[in-house]
C-alpha cells in the first residue's frame, strides 16, 4: 500500500489541492494509494500553536511521500510563521528542485527550449537566520544585523544532487553563488560544487557567479539543459524567474527532498511554487498544473521506491497534463478560457485512456 501525506493548505492553494488529488483516484490509477490528510490551514496552526504542523512532519517521515498546498504566512513576528520551515527541519529536508520546462502551444521568453532545473538549500541561509537591531531605533545610526549559517552537509547534497539531476537530464551544472566577495560563507557551496565536478567528470561544469547566471539566463545561457546550484535564498529567487520563462510560475512543481547517508530519497514532498492567490479564490480560473504536476512528482519518487504502477501512472500524469495545454485547453494565465475544473477534468480523461491503452497493449512505456 502506497500511503501519501497530504497536507491542506489556505485559500487558492486548497482549491488546487483538491482538484489535483482527483488524479489520485485509485480506481483512476489502479494502485492501492491511500491519503493521510492534515490541516495546515492557518486557523488550524493557529489553533495548534504549529502542532499540526509537526505531526504532518512526522507522517512524511513515515510515509516516505507528501504532497502540500500552498499555505498563508503570517506577518506578525509572534505569529505562528512560516509551516515550509517546519517541515523542511522535521523531515531533514535538504533540497528544494524545480524544473522550468516548455509548456507545449506556448511561447517561452527569449526562445528558451531546454528545461532548467534550480537545486537549492531547503534549509539555512537568509531562512532562520538571527535578525536584531542595534542604535538608537530610527536614527540615521540604528544598525540592522543578520546571522546567517550554512552547513558543509547541505553543501554537499545540493552540488552532489545538481550533478546527478544534470547527468540524469544530459545537460549542464551552471552558476553558483556569489564566491568571489564571500569565499567564506558562500565558497563553501562552491567547494562542494568543485568536489562533486571531480566526481562526475562526464557532466559539463560551468560556474559563473550568480549575478553573472541572472544575466545569462535572460541572455542565451540555456542552449542545453541547464542545472543550477545555489543558496537558499537565491534559489528562491531564481526559480520565481525561471518558471515564467516557460509561460507561467504554476507551469511546474516544486520537490522538497530529504536524504539517506548515500544521497538516496528518503522523503519526497511535491507542492506548487507559487503561493495561495488570494485574488483568485472562489472564481476556479487558477492554473492547476503545478499542483497536478506535483502528485506526478511524488508517484515517480514512488516507482523509485518499489511500489508497482507508481511510475507509469506518474508518466500518465505528466503526459497528459502537456497535452491538455497544446491541445488548447489552457487557464486564463496561459491565454486561454479553461476553468480549473475543466482543465483538470480533461487531465483525468486522458490519465484514464493513455492507462487504459497502455493495459491493453500489455506494458507501459
Amino acid at each position: 500500500m502506497l500511503t501519501i501525506t497530504v497536507l491542506e493548505g489556505d485559500e487558492t492553494g486548497q482549491e488546487l489541492l483538491e482538484q489535483a488529488l482527483r488524479v489520485l483516484d485509485p480506481s483512476l490509477l489502479g494502485i492501492e494509494l491511500e491519503l493521510e490528510r492534515f490541516d495546515l490551514s492557518l486557523a488550524r496552526r493557529r489553533e495548534t500553536d504549529n502542532r499540526v504542523v509537526h505531526d504532518a512532519a512526522e507522517a512524511m517521515r513515515a510515509s516516505g511521500f507528501g504532497i502540500k498546498a500552498a499555505t498563508v504566512t503570517p506577518e506578525g513576528k509572534d505569529d505562528v510563521g512560516s509551516p515550509n520551515r517546519i517541515l523542511r527541519e522535521g523531515i531533514d529536508g535538504k533540497v528544494i528542485i524545480r524544473t522550468g520546462r516548455r509548456i507545449p502551444g506556448v511561447n517561452p521568453f527569449g526562445s528558451v527550449y531546454h528545461p532548467i532545473s534550480i537545486v537549492r538549500m531547503a534549509v539555512g541561509d537568509a531562512y532562520g537566520a538571527q535578525q536584531w537591531r542595534e542604535g538608537t531605533e530610527g536614527a540615521d545610526d540604528e544598525v540592522a544585523l543578520r546571522t546567517e549559517r550554512i552547513t558543509r552537509g547541505v553543501c554537499s547534497a545540493v552540488a552532489e544532487y545538481a550533478f546527478r539531476t544534470a547527468a540524469q537530464m544530459g545537460g549542464k551544472v551552471y552558476g553558483g553563488p556569489k564566491w568571489t566577495v564571500s569565499p567564506v560563507y558562500e565558497g563553501m557551496l562552491k567547494e562542494e560544487m568543485d568536489a562533486a565536478a571531480a566526481r562526475h567528470p562526464d557532466v559539463p561544469y560551468d560556474p559563473v557567479l550568480i549575478d553573472a547566471t541572472y544575466a545569462g539566463l535572460i541572455t542565451g545561457a540555456g542552449d542545453q539543459p541547464l542545472v543550477i546550484p545555489a543558496l537558499n535564498r537565491d534559489g528562491d529567487c531564481l526559480s520565481d524567474l525561471v518558471m515564467p520563462m516557460f509561460g507561467s510560475i504554476a507551469g511546474s512543481e516544486s520537490v522538497l527532498l530529504a536524504f539517506d547517508e548515500d544521497l538516496q530519497t528518503k522523503v519526497a514532498m511535491a507542492e506548487a511554487p507559487h503561493g495561495t492567490a488570494p485574488a483568485l479564490m472562489g472564481k476556479d480560473i487558477a492554473n492547476p498544473m503545478a499542483m497536478i504536476l506535483a502528485c506526478g512528482a511524488v508517484l515517480s519518487y514512488a516507482g523509485r521506491a518499489g511500489h508497482e504502477g507508481a511510475e507509469t501512472a506518474s508518466r500518465a500524469i505528466y503526459e497528459a497534463v502537456l497535452e491538455t495545454v497544446g491541445s488548447g485547453c489552457r487557464t486564463p494565465d496561459l491565454g486561454g478560457h479553461a476553468t480549473t475544473t475543466e482543465f483538470t477534468a480533461e487531465v483525468v480523461e486522458r490519465v484514464r485512456t493513455k492507462l487504459e491503452v497502455w493495459a491493453s497493449l500489455g506494458a507501459a512505456p
